[in-house]
């Protein structure tokens, strides 16, 4: 070996030192895709940027599942290598839940944090059969822990869509589980008491899921009357207040409180119903009317105006009626066209990828002309008929027997009113609903015009509004007639953080991934002819390779 070789031998060995010594101390991962899938946003990292302790998550995504979730656990995976490598404190195990040392414990857990399996259509060769999957996780930081749901539920979608959706839901549902786990509350939410707003066991699972990122509390505004300035100034102790489908109307000093507390920069949501169904004592019928809170120059001032009307929309949630005698009753479902279900198209980060919204007995929005921005965040469909008050509610009007009998469809042309809003977010700057008027008590720091704030107004109080079974509050969005969840506690959840949130943490459920499937009438289709060319092709040009050598080694060394 000559000397220049030596060289050029000792200079590798010193640069491959060199590289594994600085490798040591400097890491760095490359993004190399399109959408940046593996690039944690800024917010996610901040969930976890101050854990000092170990987080340790159980996911249980281990198993033989279809083909799809193979996908779901791939991508989980490659997302919580990438937490690791910010904050190595992360730990991650899969665990297959149906193979553990005690798999009754473990399916105890599950069901006591309401961790429930899904039933997915698994389709191999033309036979079609249902398994059930676990996508969970469990995170752990010192003495807490918290449930992650890693699969995403819609109606009317296919498995595929499901995972997609899922795979985009990701960074937010472990950044959020994160946000939980590791820093403290902080925010203050008030919830507004004393207008004969709903009853605590009605928006009790909604609350339940709200106190583990935020401080709660009633607040009542009875005290107006007597102290307003003290009422106002306790108020505006609190970040954000939620008016649950108030009944009683707002007198001018509550008013006022309101007004200037948002003037203040203090956040609302606002679930408003703008009519009331009431039976007639005589009759025995049911009739929806009008209904007054008092807060119509309230909101006309920011910008909106709630109608005392309804809206029938052909997109709707069915109920369930009895038919037959009292002991051979049966249940079926019709359509119930004022029930709209709600699934907006905007890419919003407070709607995007979420279930339908279940309306009931909703009216329309109109958004009026000033400098706050407005965002209809749900609508209804197109089909639509927009209904004036006082109304009769007879369900052999609204059902008519062509419905039960033929199941023929509703008249196109008496659905015509074309998409109206349903629930609309306001940010900005607002001018005070008091202006140039008379103000109902004296306050010192009034304001003309608010600081930047934000503000949601929907026009269905009992979006908010979870059923009971007996005196048991259910999950909100769970219909117990139908058995079927809708995505109304997602979405209030989604206003609130969005609401409230300084981290942008909400802005990661806009982050767009682009997850290719496999077409699965193609796959069918043409298995045979690509097992044939994954086999075959290799083997030939293993052959072809082989004569050529053979052909060359014998044409170069045979003279």
């Amino acid at each position: 070996m000559n000397k220049k070789a030596i060289q050029y031998i000792v200079v590798a060995l010193f640069a491959f030192i060199v590289v594994n010594v600085v490798s040591s101390y400097v890491y760095k991962r490359f993004d190399l895709t399109q959408d940046k899938r593996y690039t944690l946003s800024e917010a996610a990292k901040k969930t976890i940027a101050t854990a000092k302790s170990p987080i340790v998550i159980d996911v249980f995504l281990e198993g033989n599942f279809p083909a799809e979730f193979n996908r779901l656990q791939a991508e989980t995976k490659q997302l919580l290598e990438e937490f690791s490598a910010y904050n190595p404190n992360i730990k991650f195990e899969f665990i297959n839940p149906l193979e553990v040392d005690d798999p009754q414990s473990l399916q105890q857990e599950f069901a006591k944090r309401e961790m429930m399996g899904a039933q997915v259509e698994v389709r191999e060769n033309g036979k079609v059969s249902t398994e059930t999957v676990f996508p969970w996780a469990l995170a752990y930081y010192n003495e807490k822990s918290v449930a992650i749901p890693l699969l995403k539920n819609q109606l009317g979608t296919t498995t595929q869509e499901r995972v997609n959706n899922s795979i985009q839901n990701l960074e937010y549902a472990f950044a959020d589980g994160f946000n939980k786990l590791v820093n403290p509350k902080k925010r203050k939410v008030a919830i507004l008491k004393g207008n004969k707003e709903l009853g605590d066991r009605y928006v009790a699972d909604f609350l339940s899921t709200l106190k583990d990122y935020y401080y709660l509390a009633p607040f009542t505004l009875d005290s107006a009357a007597v102290s307003p300035n003290k009422t106002l100034q306790a108020l505006t102790e609190f970040d954000l207040i939620i008016a649950a489908k108030p009944t009683e109307a707002f007198s001018d000093s509550e008013k006022y409180i309101l007004d200037q507390y948002t003037m203040n920069g203090g956040r609302s949501l606002w679930l408003i119903d703008a009519t009331e169904n009431k039976i007639d004592s005589v009759s025995g019928k049911t009739f929806a009317f009008g209904k007054d809170l008092g807060l119509n120059d309230f909101f006309f001032k920011y910008g909106l105006r709630i109608n005392p009307n309804l809206v029938k929309d052909v997109y709707s949630a069915p109920i369930v009626l009895a038919q037959g005698s009292e002991r051979e009753s049966q249940y079926s479902r019709y359509p119930w066209f004022f029930n709209p279900l709600s699934s907006s198209a905007n890419n919003h980060p407070i709607v995007t990828n979420i279930e339908a919204v279940k309306f009931d007995y909703a009216s329309t929005i109109d958004t009026l002309p000033n400098q706050i921005n407005k965002t209809v965040l749900l609508s209804t469909s197109p089909i639509t008929e927009v209904i004036g008050v006082p109304y009769e509610i007879d369900l052999d009007i609204e059902i008519p027997e062509n419905l039960k009998t033929v199941n023929e469809g509703p008249n196109p042309s008496q659905y015509k009113a074309g998409e109206k809003p349903l629930a609309v977010l306001l940010e900005g700057k607002f001018p005070s609903a008091f202006t140039n008027r008379v103000k109902p008590f004296q306050y010192s720091e009034n304001s003309k015009t608010s600081v930047p704030t934000k503000m949601v107004v929907v026009s269905d109080g009992d979006l908010i509004k979870n059923q009971l079974d007996g005196s048991r509050p259910l999950e909100l969005g769970f219909d117990k007639f139908t058995q079927t969840f809708y995505g109304n506690k997602e979405f209030l959840l989604n206003t609130v953080n969005y609401l409230l949130d300084d981290s942008g943490l909400i802005n990661i459920r806009s982050k767009d991934i682009a997850v290719p499937f496999l077409d699965p009438q193609k796959t069918a289709e043409q298995r045979t002819k690509w097992q044939l060319v994954n086999i075959l092709l290799p083997l030939g040009l293993l052959a072809i390779f082989g004569i050529l050598f053979q052909y060359f080694r014998k044409r170069r060394y045979t003279r």
